[in-house]
């Protein structure tokens, strides 16, 4: 089941102390900001949810995880403002995940792009197929990755990041990302994956969720910064989507 809705879907369900929280957007489960702010929301209430000490995230379909952001509204920033503002989208996004008190797992069914990779690397136990490669594309239009550096680095050093930085026409495939760390496991079949993800989601949830959430405070320290970092790395991206070279670069990528 996919969606049609032009600003995407999100659904939470919340059972035996699991919520699963699944997006999807028509455009290969891009994010608009709407959908982006709904996600934060939702993943700052799930932090007060005594009843939940586990998350899998995950996308509709059988094919891309996650575009990244929404070209649409990407084409449509015209000032400093607008531009800060909608690449502050996935640095709240990405903040939410860091505080939130709950072990997150990703479930990474096919390609990921760009903010997709991001929200990867955010994750706190990610589980994949052999379909789910990534690639950071943003140099390609003139701006780079730079809200969700911070989150990817930490994930696969900055040596990894780089390489997937600065190549940024090739798509890396999901050995390769397992072997940077980015993935825990990889899977031949999308059964095989949710059969896992289900395996390891209840595992989890049995455990002490005090104990969890004192594990992920350590898992995410020396990162207290990132409220104001990922704020700042957005205001960059702003500046830039503004530029000739991005401007002239998008215009062609909207003819195709």
């Amino acid at each position: 089941m996919t969606t049609n809705r032009q600003n995407g879907s999100l659904y939470v369900n919340i059972q035996n102390k699991i919520a699963t929280v699944e997006f999807g957007h028509p455009a290969s489960n891009s994010f608009p900001s709407e959908l982006l702010e709904r996600l934060t929301n939702e993943l700052h209430a799930i932090a007060k949810n005594d009843e939940v000490s586990v998350v899998i995230l995950k996308s509709e379909g059988e094919r891309a995880f996650c575009a990244g952001a929404s070209f649409d509204e990407l084409v449509a920033i015209t000032n400093l403002e607008e531009g800060k503002k909608f690449f502050s989208g996935f640095a709240n996004v990405i903040n939410a995940m860091r505080t939130c008190g709950k072990i997150i797992i990703g479930r990474i069914q096919g390609k990921t792009v760009g903010g997709g990779v991001g929200l990867a690397a955010a994750c706190d136990y990610v589980l994949a197929t052999e379909a789910a490669s990534i690639k950071l594309s943003e140099l390609t239009i003139g701006i780079g990755p730079f809200v969700i550096e911070p989150a990817v680095s930490r994930k696969i050093g900055l040596a990894a990041t780089s390489t997937l930085t600065l190549d940024a026409t090739s798509w890396q495939n999901a050995y390769w990302a397992k072997e940077k760390g980015l993935y825990a496991k990889v899977f031949e079949s999308i059964k095989e994956l949710d059969e896992e993800v289900a395996h390891l989601a209840t595992k989890l949830s049995s455990y002490n969720s005090e104990a969890l959430s004192e594990m992920k405070k350590v898992f995410w320290k020396k990162t207290d910064h990132w409220d104001d970092l990922l704020i700042e790395r957005a205001k960059i991206s702003g500046e830039l989507v503004l530029s000739d070279f991005t401007k002239k670069a998008l215009s062609k990528f909207a003819k195709k």
